[in-house]
């Protein structure tokens, strides 16, 4: 069988491998930062209504702009938002990807500070932008000086600042982010995918949108929605940006059923957001009882929690998937990343953990 190594691939994408996490079906799935509550039955009820409503015109093409879509997020968004200043697509990364249609591509650099999103760098590849990892401060946090440090030195195109940031959950300040754009000459993207699940109080980036045109503040309805399987994200901006980017979408790329389906939850979105605290919850119980267990929590703002402390993070991941619990190994050295679940699926995860705790690691396996 011929493999893709054998076609006439571009060079610059040979030997990559494509994004992915395990899948398996186990009873407690904590791996990929879903937001594992159930959507309401009334607003499911509500969601198939309008869905249904747009089948009977599926012989036609949807709105191409999207319109009743992007007054809805700027209702969401506030901070005096207005439709012309946000775009939506099919999940926040194809938002991601047309940025880097738009403003990166052959001959230019994204930087991002490693540790971070690994979709980043694999965008950049598949638009042919270079990709440019800078290092992050101890403990994997990320202040002025250091992001303002690596903007001067590599002076990129595109600079991605993920916050919190995927995959340590590491909160980035408003100093930081408020550094980096007036620093950088190029696009800067803050991509909020887990703000909602932020300590009440933290601002968002959006503060600091007005009087900078280069500022983006991308997000997601996968994580705070439980909308993953929907595929919506979208993003905020001057409205110059947005119509850079209607110069690379293409045609109709928001589906009608998507387009509804997006719309029904954003009509309940204090009824859908209203687990958010609950999340926040299992997150900080989480961090509390891996502390009290001999582990090291790393500080997060998002529905996960990074934690080290491992002596065998492959070892760990394994023991547990056995016991029916599946975390993640991101291959970071001794360490480990945990969605916060239901209050059942963390009970259930912490139960299994505390047998392979530091004072107990001699008996992974048993």
């Amino acid at each position: 069988m011929t493999s893709f190594e054998d076609l006439p691939i571009r060079d610059d994408l040979r030997g990559r491998s494509p994004y992915g996490a395990p899948q398996k079906v186990v009873p407690v799935a904590l791996n990929v930062n879903e937001n594992t509550h159930p959507i309401p039955e009334d607003v499911a009820h509500d969601i198939v209504a309008r869905v249904a409503a747009a089948i009977l015109q599926l012989n036609r093409y949807p709105d191409r702009e999207f319109t009743e879509l992007r007054e809805a997020f700027a209702r969401y968004l506030g901070h005096g938002l207005t439709p012309e200043q946000i775009w939506a697509a099919n999940g926040s990364n194809e938002v991601l990807q047309h940025l880097l249609q738009a403003f990166g591509g052959p001959g230019r650099r994204a930087l991002g500070f490693s540790p971070t999103y690994s979709m980043y760098s694999l965008l950049a590849s598949g638009t042919g932008t270079e990709w440019i990892d800078a290092p992050r401060d101890a403990d994997y946090e990320l202040s002025a000086e250091t992001a303002v440090a690596a903007i001067e030195q590599h002076d990129p195109d595109v600079v991605f600042l993920c916050a919190p940031n995927n995959p340590t959950g590491t909160p980035v300040s408003l100093d930081t982010i408020r550094a980096v754009a007036d620093a950088a000459r190029g696009i800067v993207i803050v991509d909020e995918a887990y703000f909602e699940f932020a300590d009440p109080g933290t601002p968002s980036a959006l503060e600091l949108l007005e009087g900078r045109p280069r500022l983006v503040v991308s997000r997601t309805m996968s994580k705070a929605f439980a909308f993953a399987g929907a595929r919506v994200g979208y993003l905020a901006a001057d409205p110059a940006v947005i119509d850079a980017l209607r110069l690379v979408r293409l045609p109709y790329h928001l589906s009608a059923l998507t387009q509804a389906a997006a719309l029904a939850a954003l009509a309940h979105s204090d009824e859908m957001l209203a687990m958010v605290d609950e999340i926040r919850g299992q997150r900080e119980r989480i961090v509390r009882e891996l502390g009290r267990l001999g582990f090291r929590p790393y500080r997060s703002g998002s529905n996960f929690v990074l934690f080290g402390g491992v002596d065998e993070p492959g070892a760990l991941w394994q023991a547990l998937l056995e016991r029916g619990v599946l975390i993640r190994d991101i291959g970071l050295p001794g360490s480990l990343r945990v969605s916060a679940g239901t209050e059942a699926e963390t009970t259930a995860f912490l139960e299994a953990i505390a047998l392979f705790a530091p004072s107990a690691a001699n008996r992974i396996g048993a």
